[in-house]
């Protein structure tokens, strides 16, 4: 092969990137940062006049400006989204404009980058869209290893598949919301393992568990002598995601003033530490997920509206195991083999009639309780087989409080048991909630940690 097609080859490999903009400035500053990336640069005007060049050629990421001569940068993106959906496309916005951005990213673009353009944001951005191109290109290299643990073929987890696979193609923030147990995290890290950012960090930030007084300093780090303590400077857990997920759980339990300098993360992708003068930029991509429904907690002044539309660009919902009853069966013997793989012994066996009865039972604690249920079973069982009478379960339906049962005048110490077995009651379904963290628990039940510790250990709860 001669030098020149040589060349002509490696000149065609290079990633294309398509700007549509009618400001020759703009166009030629795009042009020479993009060129110096190593990438290869086409140019359209207008709107019509990139739709045919996207109808020709192959592209690995279009940049559109919002306002166009014969149209609007949304109009382009929607044109994508119905005809070359697998191509990427970043829409550049007038500074401040959150608005439009957040629409664009509802249409199905990739990210926003704003007015006056920041050239180093720009090229994470087309690192990551040009990442996932070569991704969709070369499907077999993509990681498999987080699809298998998603169990179940029922049609909601069909649908969520196909959600997560949409939303993973997208920098846009979402939000995962279900019930207690249903596996919210899960579904979050799918969304960053099929995405650009895997090879970055994924960092799971429990919202509920990190005390009020030290919440800004474990988000945004702090300078060393910038309060009693700080002998060091600290990196925040934003900062510790940097080019990868941050992931927000139970983020309904933030505080408003944590609200308000998590909007600013969101907004301007800047950080400032506690005790720094300066902000930092950071780069990454926000995911959520609560129990709660954040729209009452608006309503009811609990939670930012402003907060509420940016972290919900796009609503990802985990079903319920009583959606899916479907699926318990897959997910009984997974979760028992992993038991068995624990105690290296064989995987534990589970008779049909165990699971007629687990897949009749409604699992108000979901995936979670399950496993629990599960694990109860395998303890109580001879000889690795699980049948019906191991299977421990709870009333189908679980009161909000138990029912006060008549006390017996003649029994003494009847009235402590009872209120004891309430206590108990609370405390235990406390602990499930916040995933058996103490810290949390305690808080939901009004209570310092220490009491609830003490109660803990008088109560015998294990």
């Amino acid at each position: 092969m001669s030098a020149s097609q040589t060349a002509a080859r490696a000149e065609a490999a290079r990633p294309t990137v398509l700007i549509v903009d009618d400001e020759p400035d703009l166009l030629e500053l795009l042009s020479l940062t993009l060129r110096r990336m190593n990438l290869r640069t086409r140019t359209a005007p207008d709107v019509g006049t990139a739709q045919k060049l996207l109808k020709g050629e192959p592209f690995d990421l279009c940049l559109t400006d919002m306002r166009l001569p014969d149209g609007d940068g949304l109009d382009l993106v929607a044109w994508i989204q119905q005809n070359r959906a697998e191509l990427p496309v970043a829409v550049i916005t007038a500074h401040g404009n959150v608005e439009s951005a957040v629409r664009a990213l509802k249409l199905g673009a990739f990210d926003f980058v704003s007015k006056p353009l920041d050239l180093g944001v720009l090229r994470k951005l087309v690192d990551n869209a040009i990442r996932l191109s070569a991704a969709a290109a070369t499907p077999q290299e993509a990681p498999e290893p987080g699809r298998a643990r998603l169990i179940g073929h029922s049609p909601p987890m069909e649908q969520l598949r196909e959600l997560i696979a949409r939303v993973a193609r997208s920098e846009a923030p979402v939000h995962i919301s279900g019930e207690s147990g249903t596996g919210k995290e899960l579904v979050a890290r799918l969304i960053h393992e099929s995405g650009a950012r895997r090879a970055a960090p994924f960092v799971a930030v429990n919202c509920g568990a990190i005390p009020t007084e030290l919440m800004e300093s474990e988000f945004f780090g702090h300078k060393r002598g910038s309060f009693t303590g700080a002998v060091a400077d600290k990196k925040g857990l934003v900062q510790a995601a940097e080019g990868g997920t941050l992931f927000l759980d139970e983020v309904a339990d933030l505080p408003l003033h944590m609200q308000v300098k998590l909007l600013r993360v969101v907004q301007e992708k800047t950080v400032r530490p506690v005790g720094e003068s300066q902000e930092e930029k950071v780069d990454v991509r926000i995911l959520s997920a609560t129990h709660k429904s954040l729209a009452e907690l608006v309503a009811q002044g609990q939670f930012r509206e402003d907060l509420f539309y940016r972290i919900n660009v796009i609503e990802l919902h985990v079903p319920s195991l009583r959606e899916r009853p479907e699926d318990i069966p897959d997910l009984a013997r997974v979760v028992l083999g992993r038991l068995g793989r624990r105690i290296n012994g064989p995987p534990p066996r589970i008779a049909e009639d165990a699971l007629a009865q687990l897949t009749a039972y409604p699992f108000p604690g979901n995936v979670r309780e399950l496993e629990n249920v599960l694990e109860r079973a395998l303890t109580l069982c001879l000889g690795g087989m699980i049948t019906a009478e191991h299977i421990k379960l709870r009333s189908a339906a679980r009161p909000a409080a138990p029912p006060v049962a008549p006390i017996e005048h003649d029994a003494p110490g009847a009235l402590g048991d009872h209120l004891e077995g309430i206590e108990r009651s609370a405390i235990l379904q406390a602990l499930e909630k916040t995933r058996y963290n103490k810290t949390a628990a305690a808080k939901l039940l009004g209570m310092s940690f220490r009491a609830l510790r003490y109660r803990i250990k008088k109560l015998g709860i294990e």
